[in-house]
């Protein structure tokens, strides 16, 4: 059975738009979905079920025990307010997910990124991010960070602070900040990891 029989642009802006998708529930019956895309019409994913990633995250270790995690506090204005994240970004045409993490990293911290290769290659595949309401998908770039942290590569109109934490420091967050889903998930694990080997869960 066909799940979607139509979609429909309803905005046309620069960098988001919303479609109507004329969606097929299980039961044969016919009702108006809603999603938004960054992709351009003929791109969206529900029409050419790609995989491409359209952003990376970077989970990036500091410092000579590599002891420290790498975040930004960022003004987000959907909830008009700070959150802390992983440094993250569109990937550009033409542009690797790889070079696109060491990009972001150098443009919203300062820090120049060492990509770590090592791992199960399988996890290097794009994950969904908000599925229920967009087709957005995510590399996760795991290296190590080095430098002084600046905000000289920062565009006018990101509000972002660097954090170099520690790991009382990331436990103080999760208890008592606004923290990104995937930020949160990947934080529990640098609190799990093995001291000097800051990447072993990714052995699997």
């Amino acid at each position: 059975m066909k799940r979607i029989q139509e979609i429909r642009k309803i905005t046309n802006k620069p960098y988001l738009n919303l479609y109507e998708a004329k969606a097929v529930g299980k039961d044969g019956e016919i009702f108006p979905y809603y999603f938004a895309t960054r992709k351009k019409e003929e791109e969206i994913k529900a029409k050419t079920f790609s995989k491409a990633p359209d952003g990376v995250a970077v989970y990036s270790v500091y410092g000579e025990e590599m002891d420290r995690l790498v975040l930004v506090k960022q003004f987000r204005y959907p909830i008009n307010s700070y959150i802390y994240e992983l440094p993250a970004g569109l990937v550009d045409p033409g542009e690797t997910d790889k070079e696109a993490g060491i990009r972001e990293m150098r443009e919203e911290t300062g820090l120049d990124l060492t990509v770590y290769e090592g791992g199960n290659p399988d996890i290097r595949s794009a994950f969904y991010t908000t599925v229920g309401m967009s087709d957005e998908s995510v590399s996760l770039i795991f290296g190590y960070a080095e430098g002084k942290p600046s905000k000289q590569y920062m565009e006018e109109t990101e509000d972002i602070q660097v954090i170099l934490a520690d790991k009382e420091e990331v436990k103080r967050i999760l208890h008592e900040e606004r923290v990104a889903m995937k930020c949160a998930l990947l934080m529990l694990q640098f609190l799990q990891g093995e001291k000097g080997n800051p990447f072993g869960f990714l052995d699997i």
